[in-house]
């Protein structure tokens, strides 16, 4: 069964300094048809404007992946780490016993585009880490690259779940193909492009679930198209 929610059904929310769609429910967005898919908790596509950002803030038990777009983000935490990324960049933080952490535009005149993902971790109360990993456009040119992943190979991010993260840019007319394990889901979001998903047509902010599915087949439709792909236990 493969299931496509549309970037207009998304939750919304717009605050002046920060622009935000969001993929599950989430603060005043209430779907209790997505409230997650799988351990896939959380997908925020935010746009933030220049000089502005998150204040000082905390999470516990959940692994937190960013995604840069466009722009950069200034990243300081409870732990000790501080860095800006930007877009190739993936970081991860896994909250786990607790950790504060405030994420920033340092630019003066541009805007910051990013995905803020969350992941339901394996286990609760585990020691906080923190990783980041560029994987530049050739990595994700035309092939699925593996950003985090239960085991950290291919020098992705090792996270506490199991669930793989792939991140592409399909070139137009070009198409993939990822096998779907027995048991296993997949999540699909398009960052932008255009997109054939196993027959479905998607644009930018759409996305794709699937279940029971035996592969996602996918064709780049017009221009370049960059998505991530989530397989979901």
């Amino acid at each position: 069964m493969i299931t496509r929610k549309l970037s207009a059904e998304r939750g919304y929310a717009h605050h002046g300094w920060l622009v935000s769609h969001h993929s599950f429910s989430f603060a005043d967005y209430y779907d209790p048809r997505h409230m997650r898919f799988r351990t896939l908790r959380l997908i925020n596509e935010d746009h933030v404007a220049p000089g502005q950002g998150f204040p000082t803030h905390p999470h516990k038990d959940m692994e937190i992946l960013t995604y840069v777009v466009k722009g950069a983000l200034e990243h300081r935490d409870s732990l000790g780490n501080g860095s800006v990324i930007r877009p190739g960049d993936v970081q991860y933080m896994s909250a786990g016993t607790g950790v504060t952490h405030s994420e920033f535009n340092p630019s003066s005149d541009e805007a910051t585009h990013l995905l803020q993902i969350w992941i339901v971790p394996n286990e609760k109360d585990a020691e906080p880490r923190y990783g980041q990993r560029n994987f530049d456009e050739r990595s994700k040119r035309d092939r699925l690259c593996l950003v985090a992943s239960p085991d950290g190979v291919e020098d992705s991010l090792r996270i506490r779940q199991d669930a793989r993260l792939y991140a592409s840019v399909l070139s137009e007319g070009r198409t993939l193909e990822h096998p779907i394990a027995p048991g296993r889901y997949a999540w699909l979001q398009l960052v932008h492009g255009e997109l054939e998903a196993n027959g479905q047509p998607l644009k930018e902010g759409d996305a794709v679930a699937l279940e029971e599915e035996s592969a996602l087949k996918l064709r780049a439709l017009s221009g370049d198209a960059e998505f991530l792909l989530f397989d979901l236990a």
